[in-house]
């Protein structure tokens, strides 16, 4: 995901942030995700793949079938 992250242009920093997961953020225009290192491994994994969920052109890239899977569901209203 990290990689996939990359490609859409998104910068990715692994940070103590109190163990709440981190999340996408716009700082200077420049699109950034915050890794809490913090938090338990399936916390930061979700926080990536909401990251990936509302990044447009993530449908456009390829995911593995079941990061896939997950990030369409998180895609639907």
């Amino acid at each position: 995901m990290l990689e996939a992250l990359d490609r859409l242009d998104v910068d990715v920093r692994c940070e103590r942030c109190g163990g709440g997961g981190g999340g996408l953020c716009i700082l200077k225009g420049k699109k950034i995700v915050f890794i809490d290192l913090d938090a338990d491994e399936i916390t930061r994994l979700e926080c990536a793949l909401q990251a990936l969920a509302c990044l447009p052109g993530a449908e456009t890239i390829f995911l593995p079938p079941a990061t896939r899977e997950r990030v369409d569901r998180l895609r639907k209203p």
